[in-house]
């Protein structure tokens, strides 16, 4: 699928509260993604709803999450239970001069539809490749992979990223007119995830540390 493409809303994926802040292009979706490390699943399972944070990672055009076989998430989703999945990346912290207009600006994302299984060893692995580039790139190179029993115990499931909503706020602070002279600081406080130097473990006595690890702070 062409990441230049649209995505084109369904009934359930169109955005009817500020539908301005509607996106629809397939490059801004994946990098939301690509861009964040835990999602959010949404699915019900023996008469209870439930919302798991995990892990994911996104390769070509399906979000792909993994866990123990034996875990409720996985056991619900590998079943074919429809679900939901959201993403959301902070940017700022929207001052306004009245408490009713304060915001926030954000790229959000939630997938709609039902998680399949990878099949296969060789498929999974794959697979969790791409999950160790995500970490970091050439980490898929040097650590350990999964041996068979470890392959065996891990479900890897996959989700169609076909159906998304995706809704991006970035702006100022919209004060009403009646408001705008108060003596009151409006504006915005930007926030991001940022990396910190690398906390060494004990055991790596002797190991060449590899550049993404020197470069992570960067």
């Amino acid at each position: 699928m062409n990441e230049r493409s649209a995505v084109p809303p369904s009934a359930r994926t169109t955005i009817r509260r500020l539908p301005e802040l509607a996106n629809h292009d397939r490059a801004t979706f994946y990098s939301i993604l690509d861009e964040s490390y835990v999602c959010h699943i949404a699915f019900s399972a023996n008469n209870d709803t439930h919302c798991i944070p995990t892990a994911h990672w996104r390769k070509d055009d399906y979000l792909y999450i993994h866990g123990s076989n034996g875990s409720r998430l996985i056991k619900s989703l590998a079943a074919g239970v429809q679900t939901s999945v959201a993403i959301t990346l902070l940017d700022g912290l929207v001052l306004a001069k009245s408490a009713f207009s304060h915001s926030m600006n954000y790229r959000s994302a939630v997938i709609y539809g039902h998680f399949e299984i990878v099949q296969g060893s060789a498929e999974k692995l794959e697979a969790l490749d791409v999950f160790m580039d995500k970490i970091a790139m050439g980490r898929k190179e040097e650590a350990r992979r999964g041996n068979s029993k470890e392959i065996a115990a891990t479900n890897i499931l996959r989700i169609s990223l076909t159906e998304v909503a995706v809704k991006i706020s970035d702006s100022g602070p919209s004060d009403k007119d009646e408001d705008i002279d108060l003596p009151v600081w409006a504006g915005i406080l930007p926030m991001k995830m940022t990396r910190g130097s690398p906390v060494h473990n004990e055991n790596n006595k002797d190991v060449i540390i590899p550049d993404y690890v020197k470069t992570w702070a960067d």
